[in-house]
């Protein structure tokens, strides 16, 4: 799926701040500037900006100016996660090297999700394993598993995400190198039509301190999200 233009464009700004490009202090282009040079509206700077602001990147000062932090943190924002691929999120995040592996299968649908589905135990279900690292240190794990006749969130109108601290399944410790007994941030993802249908679910796993914080918005009508 193609990232909306403000997502790029946050995503370019992003990793020149955490680069040294772009240092603590220095003030951006103005809207208009930035508009001349991406080609868009000043809508779509706007909101690249706010992006850039709930990543703790940028401070906005009224009748001054956008000026980037002294201290920026890592903050996970839902809309990369969904509207671009994970290649573009971690690259947007850091400066270093990133590797995405992913592996697909068929698995049987478990007790617990046979009833997510609403289908019978055993049922094969569609089984992505997305795994992250960056210079060689892994840094997510998800498995995302979906039913016969969907293709990624294409129908989907709502996202629900559960954030909690938790002991990791066998293979995202393994992944992930915890301590037995350590706690990772995990992410329950569940994707559901207009009519309460689901289509998708994925559980992310992340070091617990990955993230400084953890935003949430997201639009999944494709015309709200259309730049």
């Amino acid at each position: 799926m193609t990232e909306p233009a403000y997502v790029s464009i946050a995503g370019e700004y992003a990793k020149k701040i955490r680069g040294g490009d772009l240092p603590a202090g220095i003030q951006l282009p103005s809207y208009s500037e930035i508009a001349t040079r991406y080609g868009v509206s000043d809508i779509v700077v706007r909101r690249a900006i706010e992006l850039l602001q709930n990543q703790g990147l940028v401070n906005a000062i009224r009748r001054r100016g956008v000026f980037v932090t002294a201290q920026p943190n890592l903050v996970r924002v839902s809309p990369e996660r969904q509207l671009e691929s994970a290649e573009s999120t971690f690259d947007n995040e850091s400066s270093t090297d990133i590797q995405v592996e992913r592996f697909s299968d068929t698995a049987p649908a478990t007790p617990e999700l046979a009833e997510t589905f609403s289908l019978d135990i055993g049922v094969p279900l569609s089984h992505v394993i997305t795994r992250a690292s960056e210079d060689g240190r892994p840094i997510s794990i998800s498995d995302t598993f979906q039913p016969e006749g969907f293709s990624g969130i294409s129908g989907a109108r709502f996202l629900e995400e559960t954030i909690a601290d938790r002991l990791p399944v066998p293979a995202h410790a393994e992944w992930l190198r915890t301590t037995p007994g350590d706690l990772v941030k995990t992410v329950h993802q569940k994707f559901t039509t207009a009519d309460a249908q689901v289509v998708m679910v994925s559980d992310i796993s992340y070091p617990r301190d990955r993230y400084d914080a953890f935003v949430f918005r997201m639009v999944l009508d494709s015309a709200d999200v259309t730049p």
